[in-house]
């Protein structure tokens, strides 16, 4: 007889998923201590996404997540080390953002890291972009904004997460779509990009909706547009980029993955702590609190998720390139 090897692995997640309800205190294989690898400053879309996330699972799994801050590279340094480095026991995770987990390296042969080198567990998030200012920036609108870069070609400062990452790509995507230039400045992080435009340091942060939205709410911030197919509801009143005119609809998603080769039972615990999230009422309300946007794709699922943004973006990478030879 014939093995559906995806399917009795996701047999394998919901019977774990059945249990821990049963248990919250499971006793997870690779012991009572998680690491979490992040590889940006805390205060970015990756530590937003931890303190999230965290509490719950770690309820679910009966461990303590332990946060480790490893800025630098885009986050290709905490990635390298969980590809190459770490223990393959289910005791060391990292979470993953993408794109930018697969353009380090599509941009960068020094990068030696790549997906297969990993156990991808679940995406928890994807965050739309969004372009933010300062409360007293001249620039009130996006219009605003795209003027000032037409009248001061590649002078206009754009803050982003790194080169690289997702708000990188976002403003290359722009140039193309507006024919527009504008000078790009890279952060170890979306915390870092935001309190730049908070304190007038850049123009604008290209950052993401989840990171930047308390200071938003707060007024430290003006949002000028997302870079969603709709307005977000935590933002009603911010118009899309589509709606100006601008086709580009960008942002990141982050979730957890583990080095390639883990047991395969921590791996389906892990999965099944992040399936359980689906049905956690208070989760999901705490995650709506912080205008984040769930999407949880587990297991072989968010590894198809990985090839195909890894295919995608090495299209758009080749083509700017061309266009810069």
């Amino acid at each position: 007889m014939k093995i559906n090897k995806k399917l009795t692995t996701a047999v394998l997640a919901a019977a774990t998923a059945l249990s821990l309800s049963l248990n919250a205190q499971a006793e997870y294989v690779a012991g009572e201590d998680v690491t979490v690898l992040q590889g940006f400053k805390p205060g970015g879309g990756s530590d937003v996404l931890a303190q999230l996330v965290q509490p719950y699972v770690s309820k679910q799994l009966g461990v303590n997540f332990v946060n480790e801050y490893i800025p630098g590279a885009t986050g290709a340094i905490a990635w390298t080390r969980l590809a190459k480095q770490s223990k393959k026991d289910g005791s060391v995770v990292s979470i993953t953002n993408t794109p930018m987990l697969m353009t380090n390296y599509i941009m960068n042969e020094a990068i030696t890291y790549n997906i297969k080198e990993l156990t991808p567990i679940a995406n928890v998030v994807t965050d739309p972009g969004i372009a933010v200012v300062a409360k007293d920036s001249p620039y009130d609108s996006i219009e605003d904004l795209l003027a000032a870069a037409k009248e001061k070609p590649g002078r206009i400062t754009v803050g982003n997460s790194g080169m690289g990452g997702d708000d990188f790509f976002t403003t290359l995507l722009i140039e193309k779509a507006t024919g527009l230039s504008f000078k790009k400045v890279p952060f170890q992080g979306d915390g870092p990009s935001a309190t730049a435009a908070m304190g007038n340091k850049i123009d604008v942060s290209f950052n993401n909706v989840g990171t930047v939205y308390s200071q938003v709410q707060s007024g430290n911030l003006k949002a000028l547009a997302v870079f969603s197919e709709n307005r977000v509801d935590s933002l009603p009143d911010v118009p899309t980029l589509k709606e100006k005119g601008v086709d580009v609809v960008a942002g990141s998603s982050r979730g957890y993955s583990a080095p390639a080769g883990i047991p395969d039972e921590a791996r389906d615990q892990l999965i099944a702590a992040f399936e359980a999230l689906k049905n956690d009422q208070a989760f999901l309300e705490d995650a709506k609190k912080r205008a984040l946007n769930i999407d949880i794709v587990t297991g072989d699922a968010y590894g198809e998720m990985f090839e195909s943004m890894e295919k995608e973006f090495q299209g758009i990478w080749q083509e700017v390139s061309a266009k810069q030879q």
